[in-house]
C-alpha cells in the first residue's frame, strides 16, 4: 500500500482541515465553466498526464483546480470577481498561495466558456514551464487488473 506524504512547508497535504467541508459543497456546486474545464481539460490525468483536484484547501482558501506535483493552482472566476471587494480579496489570496510556492493561472467564465482551446494551450504551456524539471509521476500500481 503506497503511504501519504507527509505534510511539511513544500505541499499542502495538512492544510486546512476544517475547511474540508466547504471544499466538498463547492465540488458539489461547481459553476458551469468550473464543470466545463474539469471535464474537457483537467480530469483524469488529460494534461501532459499530471494530476489536477477540483475544489481543494490550499493554505487559508480553497482552489478551484489544484496539481500537487507542480505547485499550480488554476482558479476560474466568475462576474462575482469583478468587484472591488472580491477583486481585492482574490489578490491577497494569490500573494498567500503565491508566497507558500504556487503558481496561479487566472481564467474567466467567459474565457473557458468561449475559448477552451485557447485556456487549454495556455494551461498545457505554463505545465511545460513548471514540469521541465521531469516527466509527471507515475500513476499507482494497478493491482491485479489485467489490460486486454
Amino acid at each position: 500500500m503506497r503511504k501519504k506524504p507527509k505534510a511539511d512547508g513544500t505541499n499542502n497535504y495538512g492544510d486546512n482541515k476544517r475547511l474540508q467541508p466547504l471544499a466538498n459543497s463547492l465540488r458539489k456546486k461547481m459553476t458551469k465553466a468550473e464543470a466545463c474545464l474539469w471535464k474537457y481539460a483537467l480530469r483524469a490525468g488529460q494534461v501532459k498526464g499530471y494530476q489536477f483536484r477540483r475544489q481543494r484547501p490550499a493554505r487559508q482558501s480553497v482552489a478551484d483546480f489544484l496539481c500537487n506535483a507542480l505547485k499550480l493552482i488554476i482558479e476560474v472566476d466568475g462576474i462575482t470577481h469583478l468587484d472591488g471587494e472580491t477583486s481585492e480579496k482574490d489578490k491577497r489570496k494569490t500573494r498567500a498561495l503565491e508566497s507558500a510556492g504556487f503558481s496561479i493561472i487566472r481564467f474567466t467564465d467567459e474565457d473557458v466558456l468561449k475559448n477552451m482551446s485557447g485556456v487549454i494551450q495556455r494551461i498545457v504551456r505554463v505545465v511545460d514551464m513548471i514540469g521541465i524539471s521531469g516527466p509527471p509521476p507515475a500513476p499507482p500500481p494497478a493491482g491485479d487488473r489485467f489490460i486486454t
